[in-house]
This record gives C-alpha cells, structure tokens and sequence, in this order.
C-alpha cells in the first residue's frame, strides 16, 4: 500500500476511538500483530498477536474506564512508507471517576494492508498514577 493508503487507515482506526465505536482496528490487524509498550514500568513490554493486544492491554485498559472503550483524539498524522507516525491524547475518565487524558506518539507499521506493529511512547507516570499497575496475570494469560 501507498503512504496515503496507510495513512488513511490509520485516520479511520482514530475516527473510530474518537467516537467509541467501529471494528477499524480488529478488522486490519495482521494475525502476528505486535504492540509495543515502551518504557520502563508495569505496563511496558511487547504485546504479541490478537488475543494478547484485545484481551491483554487493551481489555484490562476497557476494565478500568468507565465508558468501557478507550477515546483517542488524534491531531497529527506523517506517513511515509510503511510508517504512520501520530500525535494523540487521551479523553476518558476511568471508572473511580478519575480524568485520563494521556499524550501519545504512536509509531504504526503497516505491511501489506494490515497493521503489523504498533509502538506507543507516553506519559508512564501518568499510567500508573491513574491506572495503576499492570497485572502481570494479565500479560502471562495473554502470551
């Protein structure tokens, strides 16, 4: 695929956070999908394939928000090969009534028309302060 095709899938993936609905994301994920949590606290680590990113990270990061699905507002957007690099924030409140508006840079790779892997730099003190820790249940259950 193209830059733009890339881009624009991408931009569709956003569109769907922003309204808390659609299947953008399962719908193009590649069957060996890797997401990348980078840093160095509870929740950083390499979340391998559909089960693991759906059930695993994004399912206990559904557990904790009240609306049960995340909202990601997206303002910038590069694309060039493979790559779609956005800039990103948060706007959600998690269940205990707590505001979660993280800021991302989220670096999206793009092979063949499916979402191959995605790398997430964000605020962890941030994570851990409103979300606590990652169980580490929850990263064996899903590996």
């Amino acid at each position: 695929m193209s830059a733009a095709a890339n881009k624009k899938l991408v931009q569709q993936v956003y569109t769907d956070s922003a309204n808390r609905s659609g299947t953008t994301f399962l719908d193009n994920i590649a069957e060996d999908v890797t997401w990348v949590v980078t840093g160095q606290y509870s929740w950083s680590g390499e979340f391998r394939g559909r089960e693991a990113i759906n059930n695993g990270l994004m399912g206990h990061l559904r557990s904790l928000l009240a609306s049960g699905r995340p909202r990601t507002l997206a303002f910038n957007f590069v694309a060039e090969g493979d790559y779609v690099i956005v800039e990103a924030r948060g706007d959600n409140i998690t269940k205990s009534g707590e505001r979660y508006d993280n800021q991302y840079c989220m670096v999206w790779r793009i092979e063949n028309g499916k979402i191959k892997e995605i790398k997430e730099y964000c605020d962890s003190a941030l994570v851990e302060r409103v979300l606590g820790k990652f169980p580490q249940e929850r990263k064996v259950a899903a590996a």
